[in-house]
């Protein structure tokens, strides 16, 4: 698995910026980059975060 960030608000950040200039969906970026989708989702969710699939990004 590729080396993401560990801190919520970070990785936020970072997952919402791959999904705007790379991917056109949480699951492509998990499969191309070789991440745990649910290890994102539960991090972001523990802050407060959902992933919205229509808006493509965390909210």
């Amino acid at each position: 698995m590729n080396k993401i960030p560990k801190d919520p608000m970070i990785l936020f950040s970072f997952v919402n910026t791959q999904l705007r200039d790379r991917f056109s969906s949480l699951e492509e970026m998990c499969r191309e980059m070789e991440l745990d989708q649910s290890y994102i989702e539960e991090t972001l969710e523990g802050a407060g975060f959902s992933y919205d699939p229509k808006r493509n990004c965390f909210r």
